[in-house]
């Protein structure tokens, strides 16, 4: 089977695109800096050089490919304005579903987010949840979701749109800050730790990315990719600390002085472009609850989480001391 990745040279495409190459895959992947992909060249994942401005590449992208696992995005980052979330996250949908359409491709999977539904008020949601994106990032994924179906509906390819939770594993850095802090005993809970928090292990979401694009009768369909496992995030701590081998953290202070010292840092530090020491999406993160449900893709697609917690948080910070990150 002929596959094309995009954002494979991130953290979950490059999982993808190595995890899908070790088993005999024919995968492609589209690349901006093909300097930054000589460990997917190295696994056997064959380049193509480009962006989704350039109508070129993307037909070279696409040529006789079965599937297409569109990963790319752009991700909160400070300074980048908003042109530049749309231009990714929504208008290069289009132009790489339209390419691929016309290229007679049968399948694309499209990446969106569980961050669409934004705060969770009756856990846990399923994929008919009520849309609540909440920043920039959210917004503009939900967008491009929006988008995706409107060129299946016009081209008759075949869409299947996944939602992954918060994705961790070997090779994350989106939690370092958590793992880092738990393992050195500086972490500090804002609020009482009582939201849900849920996760998905890396090999886990990769297997849920390939039913997507294998799975028979699908088409048309939306899944939410999770582990098997939903804790607050007070459990989740504790569960880090007992792999780290340390006492659980346990100081909390109240939530609203951060919310507005990130306020002030993000209006002194967005416009000169400086990552703000803390702004509100950090302190978002003890605020929101985050919580779903499954079933569809454990009964339509197969998916099966095969990595429990405990499991998946010990190789983690394993992978985090082989790297020296703790």
């Amino acid at each position: 089977m002929q596959v094309l990745i995009t954002g494979a040279t991130g953290f979950t495409g490059g999982h993808l695109a190595r995890t899908l190459a070790s088993r005999g895959y024919r995968v492609r992947a589209l690349v901006r800096q093909p300097a930054r992909a000589e460990d997917l060249v190295a696994a056997g994942v064959e380049t193509v050089a480009g962006d989704f401005a350039d109508p070129a590449a993307l037909r070279r992208a696409v040529a006789d490919c079965d599937v297409i696992y569109h990963l790319a995005a752009v991700y909160r980052q400070a300074g980048i304005p908003p042109g530049t979330y749309r231009a990714v996250n929504t208008e290069a949908v289009g132009a790489l579903m339209t390419a691929a359409a016309d290229a007679g491709v049968p399948r694309f999977v499209h990446c969106s987010t569980v961050g669409v539904h934004g705060d969770i008020e009756r856990p846990p949601a399923n994929e008919e949840a009520p849309f609540r994106p909440g920043d920039v990032y959210q917004e503009t994924k939900l967008a491009g979701e929006r988008l995706a179906r409107d060129v299946a509906a016009r081209t008759g390819i075949e869409l299947v749109i996944a939602r992954p939770t918060g994705i961790y594993g070997p090779g994350d850095r989106r939690l370092l800050k958590l793992f880092r802090g738990v393992a050195r005993r500086r972490f500090v809970t804002l609020g009482r730790g009582e939201i849900y928090y849920h996760l998905t292990y890396i090999a886990d979401l990769v297997e849920g990315f390939r039913l997507c694009g294998e799975a028979p009768g699908v088409a048309g369909r939306t899944y939410i990719l999770a582990g098997g496992e939903v804790t607050t995030l007070n459990e989740l701590v504790r569960l880090i600390a007992e792999e780290a081998g340390v006492r659980p953290p346990r100081l909390h202070l109240p939530v609203w002085p951060f919310w507005l010292l990130g306020a002030a840092c993000e209006a002194v530090c967005v416009p000169l472009r400086i990552e703000p020491p803390i702004y509100r999406r950090r302190v978002d993160f003890f605020t929101k609850s985050r919580a779903f449900d499954i079933s569809r893709a454990r009964a339509e697609l197969g998916y099966a989480p095969a990595v429990d917690l405990r499991t998946g948080v010990r190789q983690t910070l394993d992978w985090y001391r082989q790297a020296g990150w703790l």
